[in-house]
């Protein structure tokens, strides 16, 4: 049996973008992130190694996004490396990165790129 664990919209700050001011100022960003992973031990046992503690979920994407980037889609890729890295029984997920306040002249909600594995 496969469960998936979320970790819907971490909003953090950080340093990723194109623009010389993105770097410098910086941009809130949103970060979601689903992760299959295998549950049978934790339904029958009350122990947070029975299962993906989405404490240290948020470390790692944390530590990704402090690491300053042009590209919110390389940001993804290090995020689902890491992730991977730490907690081989991820079996797929998905992680979505959104941008809220994008420098550009339009009216929008945000711009974001989502993974998928």
């Amino acid at each position: 049996m496969k469960a998936t664990i979320e970790i819907n919209n971490l909003r953090i700050k950080a340093h990723h973008g194109v623009s010389p001011q993105e770097n410098i100022t910086g941009n809130t960003f949103e970060v979601t992130a689903h992760l299959r992973y295998p549950i049978e031990d934790a339904l029958i046992n009350d122990n947070i190694e029975s299962t993906l503690n989405y404490s240290e979920v948020v470390d790692v994407i944390k530590i990704e996004m402090a690491k300053p980037s042009q590209l919110i889609e390389h940001v993804a890729g290090r995020i689902r490396s890491s992730l991977i890295s730490r907690f081989p029984k991820i079996q797929g997920g998905m992680i979505h990165i959104a941008k809220i306040t994008p420098p550009i002249s339009a009216q929008l909600q945000s711009v974001a790129v989502t993974i998928k594995w």
